[in-house]
């Protein structure tokens, strides 16, 4: 038997192992499970080079949980160790250097040694009171050996008698971890983190039913089905996207999904991502269809490295539009034991998040150019998506030129190009400033539709969470101006030589204001006397578009710095068409019936805006049942 004492000087390392090392403790199973699927496939590639004289069989890792012993147990039957690779690979090589590696880190978040220090093992430590490796190596003539700690740097190797080749640890679960005795916390510790890995997976049994072996009949002759336990495999060795996309059908990518996501609506499309050069990433992205919905897509996105999950949580991993989309990335180049500002630094996190960029990029392109119609069917399920893309990331903003499209009220598509050239001439000012008239809702603006239309101009349909972000930030890419359909009467939002004149006298203007400044609210409206065509409404109701667009970026974050004077109020303009013969009325009326006209007037426009709420409402009913 052989005693000793781990590094004596760095007895330090295991406080933070136990407490700092790892921010979620359950990583301690992730850790020994991948280890024992990595010497399963050292063991595999030995035997494929003939180093190994024995029969290998068919490997797998067991996860045995012992509730009367208190323990689990990470068995595999993979290369094991001799007694000397365990004093190597155990006593020194994990803990070389601690003292220098102390000093480094002294000052430093214990989590930033993640990446650079050689634990895995010790993890098993964060939950244990004792841990045990007894294991036998593939070697010929090796005899078993038996390593054991209670977490102090003292540990014990003896011999011991093993009669299979591989290594068990046992960890001893300590009282203030008694989580881990729990099936349902190891099934989905296992679900969670080794769901893909490439070696077999054993965690308990499941009930299987099978033919009666000994071939009992049911009374119409077939052979009854009995249950048998049978291995509980928990993981799938060769998951979709690590397979080649000739080998994949399309009905294999959607298998895939739904083993991702179980129970959800089926993604557009997909993009198979297979690269070995400047470095080597796997994986599959999907296209859920967004519906206006981004906070509840995030976090869809799974991280592996070899297959060993790593993280769900790749905001600043990817670029953050990549983050609405589903599915899995898969490198061996993301180092696997590593905090989330390493990965953020990591130069080839960089890379394959800038590469991924252009995958998808390159995709979007490729439907547009092959099948526009297509794309045109997916363009309100994946705008929000593109929006994302072309506010967040200016590489992919960029490229979107080739393929964004923009949607009008008639259910028409453009590219921003086409759309440029279709109304140039219509709806250019005479400041030779090109307007892009929009709305964000076609019922509610209906009327004000109509009269854009019955004017020869085209209306936008922008009714996404980001459009009035993007709308900003096209207005700069392309050079022109935005304004929706009620942010003024249709002649001023674009406004040509044209002048109409006034119907009304000066004195009659003025006699007009007040009557509607009486029946509005001084603090929510502005009331306005113009001269606009019969055809017009009596009363419109206006918003300034920059007021309007501040508030709407204020309530999705991003206003400006507006969110530091407070939730800005509601303002809009009472717009008094001085040409429609009902205003005329108005003016000529005295008393009661001149105030229940005008406020009639003023009813119907906020009506038409979905703004005439509660007793307004009652009133505004009652009101025109005495008028009928």
């Amino acid at each position: 038997m052989q005693k000793g004492s781990i590094n004596v000087q760095s007895e330090n390392i295991f406080p933070i192992i136990k407490k700092f090392l790892y921010s979620d403790t359950e990583i301690f199973l992730r850790e020994l499970v991948s280890n024992a699927v990595d010497a399963s496939q050292k063991l595999m590639t030995l035997s494929a080079a003939g180093e190994v004289k024995q029969e290998v069989g068919k490997l797998k890792v067991e996860v045995i949980l012992d509730v009367k012993k208190k323990t689990l147990t990470i068995r595999d039957h993979g290369i094991g160790m001799t007694q000397d690779e365990v004093n190597k690979y155990i006593n020194e090589v994990a803990f070389s250097g601690a003292e220098e590696f102390l000093e480094q880190y002294k000052d430093k978040d214990p989590k930033s040694i993640i990446g650079h220090f050689g634990l895995g093992f010790y993890s098993s430590f964060m939950v244990s009171s004792k841990v045990q490796i007894q294991t036998l190596s593939y070697k010929e003539g090796s005899k078993a050996v038996q390593w054991e700690s209670n977490g102090d740097p003292t540990y014990e190797l003896k011999e011991i008698k093993k009669a299979t080749r591989g290594t068990d640890i046992i960890l001893h679960i300590d009282k203030d971890s008694k989580e881990f005795l729990e099936e349902n916390r190891i099934s989905g510790i296992l679900n969670k983190y080794c769901k893909f890995l490439p070696v077999d997976i054993e965690f308990g049994t499941k009930q299987e039913q099978i033919d009666d072996p000994k071939g009992k009949k049911d009374k119409d002759g077939n052979i009854e089905k009995v249950s048998v336990d049978v291995p509980n495999i928990v993981n799938n060795t060769h998951p979709a996207w690590i397979k080649k996309p000739v080998d994949l059908k399309p009905e294999d990518y959607k298998s895939f999904y739904n083993e991702l996501y179980p129970f959800t609506e089926e993604p557009l499309f997909h993009i198979h991502l297979n690269v070995d050069y400047p470095f080597n990433l796997t994986g599959i992205l999907y296209f859920p269809k967004l519906k206006n919905q981004i906070e509840i897509q995030k976090n869809k996105i799974q991280l592996y490295s070899n297959q060993v999950f790593i993280t769900d949580s790749v905001e600043n991993i990817v670029p953050e539009f990549l983050t609405l989309l589903h599915g899995v990335i898969d490198s061996p180049d993301i180092p696997l034991n590593v905090s989330r500002s390493y990965l953020q630094s990591d130069s080839n996190v960089r890379k394959i998040s800038n590469h991924i960029t252009k995958k998808v990029a390159d995709k979007l392109a490729g439907m547009f150019k092959k099948d526009r119609k297509d794309f045109e069917n997916k363009w309100d399920d994946i705008n929000v998506f593109i929006q994302y893309g072309i506010l967040t990331d200016e590489k992919f903003n960029e490229k979107a030129k080739a393929f964004s499209m923009v949607k009008n009220a008639k259910n028409e598509y453009f590219t921003v190009d086409e759309y440029k050239e279709k109304v140039k001439v219509a709806q250019t000012d005479k400041n030779d400033k090109l307007v892009f008239l929009y709305t964000h809702d076609k019922d509610e603006h209906h009327s004000l539709i109509e009269t854009a239309h019955s004017k020869g101009y085209d209306v936008l349909l922008m009714d996404g969470p980001l459009s009035s972000h993007y709308i900003s930030k096209a207005e700069q890419d392309l050079g022109v101006s935005f304004a929706r359909v009620d942010a003024d009467t249709i002649d001023k939002i674009i406004a040509k030589d044209e002048n109409i004149p006034s119907k009304l006298s000066k004195e009659q203007e003025d006699l007009l204001k007040p009557i509607f400044e009486a029946i509005a609210e001084k603090d929510k409206y502005t009331v306005q006397v113009e001269s606009l065509s019969e055809s017009e409404k009596p009363v419109l109701i206006t918003q300034s578009e920059f007021m309007r667009r501040m508030k709407e970026q204020q309530a999705v974050g991003g206003g400006g710095g507006m969110n530091m004077m407070g939730v800005m109020p509601e303002m809009y303009n009472l717009v008094v068409n001085a040409n429609h013969p009902l205003i005329m009325k108005i003016i000529e009326s005295k008393g009661k019936k001149q105030k229940n006209l005008a406020k009639q007037s003023l009813d119907l426009a906020l009506l038409s805006h979905g703004m005439l709420k509660g007793k307004d409402l009652t009133d505004f009913v009652d009101r025109s049942f005495d008028l009928i």
